[in-house]
């Protein structure tokens, strides 16, 4: 089968698509045919070097896709083979077959397309532990997301407006901010405006509740400065710096909590437990009418260089998805999202 591995630490061009053989699936795990495969930041970390892959995952990258199961190993019902299903993985998405543990696979809601089902499970377990979970968000509270046109903030805002949060997101350009206005957000240009000010502005000077941060660095203490007493703040990852200077007084005075988290290197029982509240919490919400995944563009999985660069260079609204050969359009990149 084809499979995308990276040579050596690097950037897009160090991605090559190599033959491996079909994998055989052990005690727990199911074998899927890939109709899609998602790509998410720590996809482009692991190439760069920056975020190696968990011992025994394998050096084909790719963190979730959708497909159909072909065969099942030890102690897992063979009754599962020729469902569709959409799948978090340890690795090896960026390939025509794939291995998932059982437990880690969701049911496809019903009138989503393989590609809206590929992108889905990294945000999905991601949003609920985190956003849910940790932030503990609830109806009628108000959720500042960072990165709001990406795939995580653009899955986020739709889950938690359909929860009855009240949703602000930042954005870069208007262009960004404008597309995310039609699917319901608050959106603030970090380009233009201030963020402290604003949000204080929009919220009547209570600020919010939960702080969704994909920045780190110096960008925490003015997420500090826009929350409400007692707000919680989590981070998801660190793009403009893993140190943060945080006013120690003001968190104090104002009770907050400071929490982050990561999914990839979670025990197979921790990740059964987040699959269960999301097959409870947030399925249900996902379809057409509903909440919907926004799609990007597409790349056969031959051109998953080309879609780490679109990626890098943070010009997509929404994910952007991989399709294996055979089901990529024959003109390569195609765009989802207008």
């Amino acid at each position: 089968m084809k499979a995308v591995i990276a040579r050596a630490p690097g950037g897009p061009e160090a991605l090559t698509v190599v033959e491996r053989p079909v994998p055989v699936p052990g005690p727990g795990d199911v074998l899927i045919r890939v109709a899609a495969a998602g790509v998410n930041r720590p996809d482009l970390m692991q190439r760069s070097g920056a975020l190696p892959a968990p011992a025994g995952a394998g050096d084909v990258l790719g963190l979730e896709v959708s497909g159909t199961i072909v065969a099942t190993g030890e102690g897992v019902d063979p009754a599962l083979q020729g469902q569709a299903v959409m799948a978090l993985l340890k690795a090896g998405g960026y390939a025509e077959h794939a291995l998932a543990k059982a437990s880690h696979c969701l049911p496809v809601p019903d009138g989503l397309t393989p590609a809206e089902a590929a992108v889905l499970p990294e945000g999905l377990f991601t949003i609920w532990h985190n956003l849910f979970d940790r932030g503990a968000l609830k109806r009628g509270e108000t959720v500042l997301i960072e990165g709001g046109a990406s795939g995580i903030g653009t899955l986020a805002l739709q889950l938690a407006q359909a929860r009855g949060a009240r949703v602000i997101v930042t954005a870069g350009g208007a262009a960004k901010c404008a597309h995310l206005s039609t699917i319901g957000a608050t959106a603030i240009d970090y380009r233009s405006d201030d963020l402290v000010d604003t949000v204080l502005r929009l919220t009547d000077g209570r600020g919010v509740d939960v702080v969704l941060d994909i920045l780190g660095g110096e960008a925490v203490n003015r997420h500090l400065a826009c929350m409400a007493p007692g707000g919680r703040h989590i981070g998801l990852s660190f793009m403009t710096g893993m140190i943060a200077p945080v006013d120690l007084g003001l968190l104090m005075r104002k009770g907050l909590w400071l929490s982050s988290s990561t999914l990839r290197p979670k025990s197979d029982a921790e990740k059964d437990a987040i699959a269960g509240e999301v097959r409870e919490h947030l399925l249900p919400l996902i379809g057409p009418g509903k909440v919907r995944p926004v799609l990007s563009r597409s790349f056969p999985l031959v051109e998953a260089a080309a879609a780490h660069a679109l990626l890098e260079a943070g010009d997509n609204v929404g994910k952007i998805v991989l399709l294996p050969q055979d089901a990529a359009h024959e003109s390569g990149a195609s765009p989802l999202v207008p």
